[in-house]
């Protein structure tokens, strides 16, 4: 990545096109229903809302008043009734409810429902259903992508991971596909995508339909926009269940960060009232620690007190003139900026408070063993005192399944007895989370005689085969399970450290995890983009001592192949023309399938030009080493972006 700052750095594309573009659309929509009216708001599209278009914008436009979409109707006196909603079957039956309540009382109103990202079809058969499909307008508000940072962009869909890796459905992957249609739109065509998953693969194909439908909007821009890579959620579970130990980590795990924002308690702001704090690159103390090891931040806060101080402390020197111009220019920046740094002291003072609680430190070392692979024994027995204790039932859970992915499954006599103390101790309602953890994976129980070593060698028995590529999805359940240590190994994901890891200047991705464990996913993209230096054109390396960076691509996934295969193939690589749109060149050869939808699109497509030749990859979405909470996202590092 080109340093923050430098002259030679690739300018990042203006992701404020999308808010804006957003804004503009919801405006439109609402211009629709002429007149005053109420707006009804799904509980979790109210932050994503409030980024876009706040309060004063929505009176502009004759919202009279906001309401929360809730078991009980919220009673009103007004003539229209608008609703901004999900797609979601409980909710149009909450519309149907007051529709019907009006009928049934011989009240006359306008109805207007406006679905965000999209409407189903599911939805309009339901209120069919209920008798009011006539009486209601339907709309769409296309609001696939949200800029939360000056890098970052989330699709802000929280069910998509249930939705898709635990239910099976599909209804959000034409979603997926529409946002990379924009950013393809807006961005000008990407030089190269990649993918690895099932998931990403579907998503890809649907996306080339649309460019074919839409014939190419984005093509002949210029391209803002490198490279994109797209990565299934299961492809790395591993990095999501470490603890985070980078500052925004921390505060996510601490107070949740919601849509960009974070609500800082009176344990923070040291008064009565929570304050809701935007993070992005324009809060200055923020934007210098996010990425910081927890251990650094106190000393960085620390000396930015005393800086600041320092600045206050001239003004005594100061004549009117120079007094008057430090008011009007320096003052409110420096008083903002200290409000900031009182809020992240007492943000990582609350931290330390509730991680000291919880025995943070002997939970970091069970999970770096389990990483390594060593004291199993011992990791276990931490993990039935962690639950004995009833700390937390989600830190629980999380080790439990870091135990099961590392392992190949939990030992039976382990699963059942971690699985008997779990209920005991947080209640038997936690059953079904059993069960749709061992649906998706992510905790299972060993098979009788079945061991790690077992099957590791029939796993790399497989990748040595020329016919790997054609593993059934029957096996692939197998092998979700199985890879880790192998992947670890191949990709050399867990350090090999001579002495301590030295967290205040990291040598390696590593240190976000206090150098035990390098996310899968940005070891991959690092393995696919090698960086090299080169000297400025027009003289040599010392007469320019600030070097040209470039980024040298394999040719695909070439060299990644037995990675590619234990990640369960659905791989892909498109280079020229961002493969979205007519003529984009070769695809990938990994298997895979699509949904009645894709099926139906496919049939009456036309024919698609393709490149003789293809050659294996993998889709990634690359986190970068800070934490978000998120659904699908999308970052952006200069000319390269990830989704």
């Amino acid at each position: 990545m080109a340093a923050a700052g430098r002259r030679d750095a690739p300018e990042a594309p203006d992701f404020g096109i999308l808010k804006r573009l957003a804004r503009d659309q919801l405006i439109y929509l609402l211009e629709q229903l002429p007149g005053k009216k109420d707006l009804f708001i799904e509980a979790d599209l109210m932050s994503p809302l409030d980024r876009i278009a706040n309060v004063s914008i929505l009176k502009q436009h004759e919202v009279d008043k906001l309401y929360k979409v809730e078991t009980r109707p919220a009673p009103s006196a007004s003539d229209q009734f608008c609703f901004l909603v999900r797609p979601r079957i409980r909710t149009m039956r909450y519309i149907a409810d007051i529709v019907n309540a009006d009928k049934m009382s011989g009240r006359s109103r306008k109805y207007k429902i406006i679905f965000s990202p999209q409407k189903f079809y599911a939805c309009e058969m339901v209120l069919e259903e209920e008798g009011v499909f006539g009486d209601v307008t339907c709309d769409e508000w296309s609001f696939y992508l949200l800029p939360l940072d000056e890098d970052i962009i989330s699709m802000e869909l929280p069910e998509f991971f249930r939705d898709y890796f635990l239910e099976g459905d599909h209804r959000w992957i034409n979603s997926v596909a529409r946002a990379l249609q924009l950013l393809n739109s807006l961005y000008g065509p990407f030089g190269r995508a990649y993918g690895i998953g099932r998931c990403a693969k579907m998503s890809y194909e649907l996306w080339r339909d649309l460019e074919e439908e839409s014939e190419g909007d984005g093509q002949g821009r210029k391209p803002e926009i490198g490279s994109i890579f797209l990565m299934d959620r299961d492809t790395d579970y591993v990095t999501a269940l470490c603890s985070q130990v980078v500052y925004e980590g921390l505060v996510d795990d601490t107070f949740r960060i919601k849509c960009g924002s974070v609500d800082f308690g009176p344990d923070v702001t040291s008064s009565d009232k929570s304050i809701k704090v935007l993070l992005n690159a324009q809060d200055k103390v923020f934007s210098q620690i996010r990425n910081e090891h927890f251990s650094s931040v106190f000393g960085f806060l620390s000396q930015k007190s005393r800086n600041l101080q320092a600045q206050y402390d001239r003004r005594r020197g100061m004549d009117i003139k120079q007094m008057k111009n430090f008011v009007s220019q320096e003052l409110k920046g420096l008083k903002q900026e200290h409000r900031l740094l009182s809020l992240h002291i007492g943000a990582c003072e609350s931290i330390m408070k509730k991680k000291t609680k919880q025995d943070f430190q002997e939970m970091i070392k069970a999970e770096h063993s389990l990483l390594e692979g060593f004291d199993i024994r011992e990791s276990t027995s931490f993990i039935e005192e962690h639950i004995d204790r009833q700390v937390s039932p989600i830190e629980s859970l999380r080790l439990m399944c870091l135990l099961s992915i590392t392992e190949n499954g939990l030992v039976p006599k382990d699963y059942r007895s971690l699985k008997t103390q779990y209920l005991q101790s947080y209640g038997p309602e936690h059953l079904l989370t059993f069960h749709n953890l061992k649906r998706i994976g992510l905790l299972t129980e060993q098979a009788a005689g079945e061991t790690l070593t077992a099957v590791e060698s029939r796993v790399s028995k497989l990748v040595t085969d020329r016919a790997a590529g054609k593993i059934t999805d029957a096996f692939n359940s197998l092998a979700r399970k199985s890879n880790f240590r192998a992947i670890s190994k191949k990709l050399g994901l867990i350090p090999r450290l001579d002495g301590e890891y030295d967290l205040k200047m990291p040598r390696d991705m590593a240190y976000v995890f206090s150098g035990a464990y390098v996310p899968l996913s940005c070891k991959i993209i690092e393995q696919v983009s090698a960086a090299r230096v080169s000297p400025r054109p027009g003289g040599s390396p010392a007469a320019h001592p600030c070097p040209v960076p470039q980024v040298l691509e394999r040719r695909g996934w070439q060299g990644l192949e037995e990675v590619l295969r234990l990640l369960n193939g659905h791989e892909f690589s498109v280079s020229g023309s961002a493969g979205a749109g007519p003529g984009g060149a070769g695809r990938g050869c990994g298997s895979h399938s699509l949904c009645p939808a894709q099926t139906a699109r496919r049939r009456t497509a036309r024919p698609r030009r393709r490149s003789a030749s293809c050659s294996p990859c993998s889709w990634g979405a690359a986190p970068s080493p800070r934490s978000r909470p998120c659904g699908s996202w999308a970052r952006s590092e200069g000319a390269s972006s990830s989704s």
